[in-house]
């Protein structure tokens, strides 16, 4: 592993533990057992380490999500197993990271938001087009609505004015979503799939 790559998963570990604005470049150069020069050599400041970590992460989510869509069997599977993927991300993710992003890293949040109104966006459509294709969603949905509808319900999810973190689980609230998401979308063959795939027993 490289130096820069150390340094970008350190400060990841830091960052999703306190938040960004709390953790000094100081605590993670004693987290890594290096200098701060060290650091200073690969990054300017705290947002260009910040930013370089939020693209890191972003390409690990595009890559995964690419590895979901090409081997799911049908889009009722790619629908599962997004939401298996979403869990393992939104678990581990500290509602003040996003809060620290939005306020003191505009070029990281930037980097989020392209990410989200562009691929995630785009994958969205393509997944309901083809689930329209294969009958398993609604075709009256409009597709371009109803995928920038998901995706920023999504971070609507994380907003803590909506949902204070002392009194909602972050997953449970993205969870929630995601079920109502599906099933409002589902045909009753897409319906009935989607409750095999969640292994549930229909009487």
């Amino acid at each position: 592993m490289s130096q820069f790559e150390r340094i970008v998963l350190g400060s990841e570990e830091l960052f999703l533990k306190a938040g960004i604005k709390s953790v000094t470049m100081d605590d993670i150069a004693r987290h890594l057992g290096m200098s701060k020069k060290t650091i200073y050599q690969f990054f300017k400041d705290k947002s260009e380490l910040v930013t370089a970590l939020v693209k890191k992460k972003l390409k690990d989510d595009e890559d995964r999500i690419n590895e979901i869509v090409s081997t799911a069997a049908n889009v009722m599977e790619e629908m599962i197993n997004m939401m298996k993927c979403s869990e393992e991300i939104f678990s581990r993710i500290n509602p003040i990271v996003i809060h620290d992003l939005q306020k003191f890293h505009p070029d990281a949040w930037k980097e989020f938001q392209n990410f989200k109104n562009k691929f995630v966006t785009e994958k969205m459509e393509q997944l309901l087009n083809k689930g329209i294709n294969q009958g398993y969603i609604r075709p009256q949905i409009d597709v371009k609505i109803i995928a920038r509808m998901h995706v920023n319900m999504m971070e609507m999810g994380f907003n803590p004015a909506i949902f204070p973190v002392a009194e909602f689980n972050i997953w449970k609230v993205q969870q929630q979503f995601l079920e109502h998401f599906n099933y409002g979308i589902c045909t009753l063959k897409g319906y009935k799939l989607l409750n095999q795939y969640k292994n549930i027993i229909e009487e």
